[in-house]
């Protein structure tokens, strides 16, 4: 389960815009957004891209994308 508020911290904190983040993981803006609301979930190359356009560490990368996924 994707950590929705830290990656909305973490994509106002990069300045980013949602439209540039999208064209880059070559989906639609309301993919995007099932996938951060919790929807659906991120593909593992959507992740790897998510994760250099952010500048996430191995630890945040953690935190977002695999919260609650292991006991």
């Amino acid at each position: 389960m994707t950590n929705v508020e830290l990656l909305k911290k973490k994509i106002a904190d990069s300045g980013l815009k949602i439209a540039y983040i999208t064209e880059n993981l070559g989906i639609s803006y309301q993919g995007f957004s099932r996938k951060a609301n919790g929807e659906t979930e991120f593909k593992a190359s959507e992740i790897s891209i998510m994760r250099r356009l952010l500048n996430l560490t191995a630890e945040e990368t953690e935190e977002i994308f695999f919260a609650g996924n292991v006991d």
